[in-house]
């Protein structure tokens, strides 16, 4: 009730402008203590890639490009927050207007392209948090770094965020940056995987900590691509996939208002395309690797359908926009029903 008088408001600025007020009033619940006592999450405790989760909901990246906001965004009752992307240098991204909404499919698109304030700042914001939750960091390139260097800009991120991540999320899928989606490629990405495997094992040691890692695909992705990708993170040691990205198909809102503009699809309309991925990639990996179900959810059965088709845990973002917080709520009772809890 008290979201839905929020949205009436906050729908009547522009995408982009309504998610700063809403962080920035997130922040300011955080810092006053009532987003605590106003979003109560139940325990529903879940361990994956080796790290206890509270609960298996967590929050996309996207929502907190440069760690900002994650403390606030943890008060709403996520089991854990995904910050990012992050790119080793600052970048603005792509030209105002970039976000889209398309209420009637309860969807959005976006063309914001890696906007961020460069690694250096995430990591100091992280640095000096509280936050008591699993935190995510998802790392990218830059805009204008060659695709054929695209691994130094991982690795530099890598390098970065390794001491103070709980596991980072290698993003190959965007559709935004500019030939970011050909890592998807078996060569490509077992070159990039390779090399971002060796240096966790050598920030391993140097650390003392052992620091999950998962690469992010995309939804529009043919049966054979998807047992490739498989068989390469087996290969490299990958610990999980996150299954996915945004969409550059339409199909779901053909004929709405702005559904004919550059970007990538989210939100409900996504939901078919990201749990075809997820089953197939369920089907192609052992047990032991995770997935992470994302695209999709704005209901509670939504996320229910994701983990029967074998997501160990479960992020959404878009979802938020059209349900607000009550959508964790509803995702968390949802899945305690499933479980018989």
């Amino acid at each position: 009730m008290i979201y839905d008088l929020a949205r009436r408001v906050l729908f009547a600025a522009d995408p982009e402008t309504a998610h700063e007020l809403t962080l920035e009033s997130l922040r300011l619940g955080h810092w006053l203590g009532a987003t605590r006592l106003l979003c109560k999450a139940r325990k529903q405790p879940v361990r994956c890639m080796g790290l206890d989760f509270p609960n298996p909901v967590g929050v996309a990246p996207g929502l907190d490009k440069n760690g900002d906001y994650f403390e606030a965004l943890g008060d709403l009752g996520f089991g854990f927050v995904e910050i990012g992307t992050v790119t080793p240098r600052p970048q603005p991204g792509n030209p105002r207007p970039r976000v889209f909404r398309l209420p009637r499919a309860q969807a959005m698109i976006n063309r914001l392209g890696f906007n961020n304030k460069g690694v250096d700042h995430l990591v100091r914001r992280v640095r000096r948090h509280r936050f008591k939750g699993v935190l995510g960091i998802n790392i990218g390139k830059n805009f204008d770094t060659p695709i054929a260097k695209a691994v130094d800009d991982y690795l530099h991120c890598l390098d970065k965020v390794y001491p103070c991540a709980d596991y980072v999320t290698i993003n190959i899928s965007s559709p935004n940056t500019q030939n970011l989606r050909d890592l998807q490629g078996k060569k490509e990405l077992d070159r990039l995987l390779a090399a971002v495997t060796a240096r966790r094992s050598e920030l391993a040691e140097r650390h003392g900590r052992h620091v999950p890692l998962a690469v992010k695909v995309a939804p529009d992705l043919e049966d054979g691509q998807i047992d490739a990708i498989a068989e390469v993170v087996v290969r490299r040691g990958m610990d999980a996939v996150i299954a996915t990205n945004t969409t550059i198909g339409r199909e779901g809102v053909e004929g709405l208002r702005h559904a004919d503009e550059a970007g990538g699809l989210s939100g409900a309309p996504l939901k078919q395309k990201a749990d075809r991925v997820l089953a197939v990639l369920r089907k192609a990996l052992p047990p032991h690797i995770a997935l992470i179900g994302v695209g999709g959810i704005t209901r509670g059965q939504d996320a229910v359908d994701k983990l029967d088709l074998g997501a160990d845990l479960v992020q959404f973002y878009t979802g938020m926009v059209y349900r607000g917080p009550e959508l964790i709520a509803e995702c968390l009772q949802a899945i305690a029903d499933r479980n018989g809890a």
